[in-house]
């Protein structure tokens, strides 16, 4: 289990912290003991909330907006990081993005811009990472995936080859950064209950929700905390024999069978 030891002094970047999973997993290691990079894209004032209650627990919290599908903010971002704080233990990729469509009704554009935020970025965010991290004697990598890296779930064609594209990546990392001392895996978490889920219709009807619950062996659905609890682990020291795996954090959801719940 990681302690506030394993993180005392430690600086992290979470992209895509602003909100939802992010938000818990910079929240999360700040309680920890570890200084934070806020980035976001969009939404600046939950962002700013966000950074702000990272201050009133006693940590330094640096706010920075970048488009993470774009090649010229990463290296802006990853300018600041350097510039504020001179190195870099932990990068959280979690910041993500696409357009729901069904396979045959999908856009080169949508293509383009979800691969971008969700794949692209974590390797070119971790070209810059790397010399930040090497400066502190290592460090850790962990990306945010998604079940449907692995299963076909409806209108998620996109977004799934980005996650499966992510994951591929994680383990490319995990191999290569493994002299540098340098961590690298990837979290996959079930249907958790967040704003985003607005974007996938789950809330739409008005019982799902507990329709979705009744699947879930756990009982309940995944938290962000939790989602921020492995996420954190994988960045502490007792996890320092994990690489490249990609932890499901699903309360036991993707084992059944459909229809047999």
């Amino acid at each position: 289990m990681s302690t506030r030891e394993d993180f005392q002094g430690k600086i992290a970047l979470v992209t895509g912290s602003g909100r939802g999973i992010g938000r818990a997993i910079a929240l999360h290691l700040a309680r920890l003991g570890t200084d934070v990079v806020v980035n976001f894209f969009r939404n600046r004032t939950p962002a700013e909330a966000t950074a702000q209650e990272i201050r009133s627990l006693g940590r330094q919290a640096l706010l920075v907006r970048a488009d993470m599908g774009d090649i010229q903010d990463i290296h802006a971002l990853f300018d600041q990081v350097a510039e504020r704080f001179g190195g870099l233990d932990i990068l959280v990729s979690s910041a993500a993005s696409g357009y729901n469509r069904p396979a045959l009704a999908q856009k080169p554009k949508g293509w383009d811009w979800t691969m971008n935020i969700n794949a692209r970025a974590l390797l070119f965010a971790a070209q810059r990472a790397v010399p930040l991290m090497e400066a502190r004697g290592g460090g850790a990598i962990v990306a945010i995936s998604s079940p449907g890296a692995g299963r076909v779930l409806p209108d998620y064609v996109v977004v799934g080859a980005s996650k499966a594209a992510l994951e591929a990546v994680v383990r490319y990392l995990a191999v290569e950064l493994a002299p540098k001392n340098i961590t690298a895996n990837a979290v996959s978490p079930g249907i958790v209950l967040t704003e985003a889920l607005q974007h996938f219709g789950v809330v739409q009807e008005g019982n799902l929700i507990e329709k979705v619950v009744q699947t879930v062996p756990a009982g309940r659905l995944v938290t962000p905390e939790d989602v921020a609890g492995v996420v954190a682990f994988l960045c502490s020291p007792q996890a320092s024999m994990i690489r490249g795996q990609t932890i499901v954090v699903d309360g036991g959801h993707t084992l059944l069978v459909p229809g047999s719940a």
